[in-house]
């Protein structure tokens, strides 16, 4: 058990809409980590089930535990950076309200951090590794676009320490549920990551989740992928910048052919290339693109 007054504390961020039948879940998770200098941040967007009476009965008797409650819904990514705004600890970790987290991931967090004193953000590594280890940002950047998909994975997976989110001015807000992928090669590109081999977060899959959201991926994945690339700071050649570029446009056309196929929705077919800002010429190269 960890000593209050020589560990950092780590803010534990907990966006919720409508999670009535998870959040208790959640929120025991937090408390019942072995690690116990920490904040439970709560943030609810406004639902309309019982979801704030839930994390508001727990608050009640933990002083850990702040509950806020959005006036509108201001959707899920502003959610996050209002969660942020109320944070004060060293470590940001967010624990959505379907969610839930080992009771000794706070603790290996910490350590993990502490042993890389200068690591600013980190993501679970599903490899295999014997502890933690720092990738610098071109080869993890690289790795990502041409080996595998290393930076793939949501903010429940990723650690921040709280001056590093806010000097990349938290996650965007405008590529929908893609936000967290811009953000992880941007934070990347920024900094060497720490990888962790140990998944401590229980992701829970159910239908309520914008990760369901087939048609926002489309338009969103192209748009998220082809502003990322043009970051100044993004460690990879004009060459490799080039070739990701003209396969992102190869990708979303076989994407749009494919939903096309599926769906035979003429009308929201072509209101694809609209969303996605896909011109004439990006179609061509699409289709030329090998």
């Amino acid at each position: 058990m960890t000593n209050l007054n020589s560990e950092p504390l780590v803010s534990v961020l907990m966006t919720a809409y409508n999670r009535e039948l998870y959040i208790a879940e959640a929120i025991l998770s937090i408390l019942n980590q072995s690690y116990k200098n920490f904040e439970l941040i709560i943030v609810d967007d406004a639902s309309s089930d019982t979801t704030v009476e839930i994390a508001k009965s727990f608050g009640q008797s933990d002083f850990r535990i702040s509950v806020y409650v959005n006036s509108n819904n201001l959707g899920d990514y502003p959610n996050r950076n209002r969660a942020f705004s109320y944070a004060s600890g060293e470590y940001i970790v967010f624990c959505d309200s379907d969610d839930s987290l080992n009771e000794d991931a706070l603790e290996y967090i910490a350590k993990a951090f502490q042993t890389n004193p200068t690591a600013q953000h980190s993501t679970i590594y599903y490899g295999y590794a014997d502890s933690p280890f720092l990738m610098d940002s071109h080869d993890a950047v690289a790795k990502h676009f041409f080996k595998s998909n290393i930076l793939s994975c949501g903010p429940g997976a990723r650690v921040y320490r709280r001056q590093f989110y806010k000097l990349m001015n938290g996650y965007p807000e405008k590529y929908g549920p893609a936000n967290d992928m811009y953000f992880n090669i941007k934070t990347t590109s920024n900094s060497p990551i720490l990888f962790l081999p140990y998944s401590y977060l229980n992701y829970r899959r159910h239908d309520g989740q914008e990760i369901n959201n087939t048609y926002s991926y489309i338009y969103n994945g192209y748009r998220y992928f082809d502003d990322v690339l043009c970051l100044p700071e993004i460690p990879l050649s004009n060459l490799e910048r080039e070739f990701l570029i003209k396969k992102n446009k190869r990708r979303f056309v076989v994407k749009v052919w494919r939903y096309l196929i599926e769906t035979h929705s003429i009308s929201r077919t072509f209101k694809l290339f609209k969303l996605a800002h896909f011109k004439f010429k990006d179609f061509i190269i699409g289709i030329f693109h090998v």
